[in-house]
């Protein structure tokens, strides 16, 4: 979903809010995620030509005493809160990549059975693109759900509707967990690092 022509991204997250008010969708709170990356250390790879690994290290408001560790392509482990210490302890094993946080900010709201976030995706003190989450509570099958949630999106989103997320190919008919959510957010945080000089705006 672009950016709406001559808008800002703050102008275009206003004008996304208003539709969901107009529907009749109420505040509930605010949101948070953020992400940190840390790459393997030289000292702990072989070969000169080897390429180092990510990992990123994320916080969700929703789940205030988990910390989510996931690397690209990979397991994503999900810890306690004390993760970040330990993460301080493994420097000599992975390193922070200073300056490359990454976080979404923004407001909750409730429609129905719907819980909508959308956010501002900021690195530094720029705003780079927009989130969009989407959640129909009752369902835990994420594929039962899908074209409903589509028709949903289609009410405040029009046109820009995502395609299906990656991450539901895999699922099948398996329960949707909030290591699913971290995942999806972690490839919207990277497309947008991919993208930083034209904010994008993601979706859900």
């Amino acid at each position: 979903m672009p950016v709406a022509e001559g808008k800002s991204v703050q102008q275009t997250v206003e004008i996304l809010t208003r539709k969901l008010e107009l529907l009749g969708a109420e505040k509930q709170g605010t949101f948070g995620v953020d992400c940190e990356t840390y790459h393997t250390a030289p000292s702990t790879m072989g070969n000169q030509g080897q390429a180092a690994k990510l990992m990123y290290v994320m916080h969700n408001s929703e789940y205030p005493l988990s910390c989510f560790a996931l690397f690209e392509n990979g397991p994503c482990l999900i810890a306690d809160a004390n993760f970040d210490v330990l993460m301080v302890k493994l420097k000599g094993f992975f390193q922070n990549a200073k300056g490359n946080k990454i976080e979404s900010r923004g407001t909750r709201y409730q429609y129905c059975d719907f819980l909508v976030k959308i956010g501002t995706v900021t690195m530094g003190p720029s705003a780079r693109g927009i989130s969009v989450e989407v959640e129909y509570c009752p369902c835990v099958v994420a594929n039962d759900c899908w074209n409903l949630l589509m028709e949903f999106m289609q009410s405040f989103m029009g046109s820009h509707v995502p395609g299906i997320p990656s991450v539901f190919s895999n699922k099948h008919d398996s329960i949707y967990s909030p290591a699913d959510t971290m995942v999806q957010y972690m490839e919207l945080f990277n497309k947008i690092r991919k993208q930083q000089q034209v904010p994008v705006a993601g979706i859900r």
